[in-house]
């Protein structure tokens, strides 16, 4: 995503991870955001995606920024074009809190 805000032409401060945000990432983040700092949030559309995101949006009042269900359904019309593998799903049923059309990864 990192790409695609460049490309997108944003200037804000931008704070990228990997994988999991563990203790690390929530303590970088947890002073910005007693300062009033607002932020956006997006992350995989998978399972472990799906509820880290929620996690992320409930503890700072994150915006979800291209995580809708029309942005899931561009993504994997998108990979399913260029013959992108899709991620492996769990079988653990998520709903998103931001957006009830997303439906919860098979």
């Amino acid at each position: 995503m990192s790409t695609a805000a460049a490309d997108a032409a944003h200037i804000q401060p931008l704070v990228c991870t990997s994988g999991s945000a563990a203790t690390v990432v929530f303590t970088l983040l947890d002073a910005p955001a007693t300062t009033g700092c607002r932020f956006a949030y997006h992350g995989d559309f998978d399972g472990p995606g799906i509820a880290l995101a929620d996690r992320v949006i409930r503890r700072y009042e994150a915006r979800p920024w291209r995580m809708s269900a029309a942005d899931y359904e561009c993504l994997a019309a998108r990979s399913q074009t260029e013959g992108i593998p899709q991620l492996a799903l769990n079988n653990q049923p998520i709903s998103a809190d931001w957006d009830p059309d997303l439906p919860p990864p098979p």
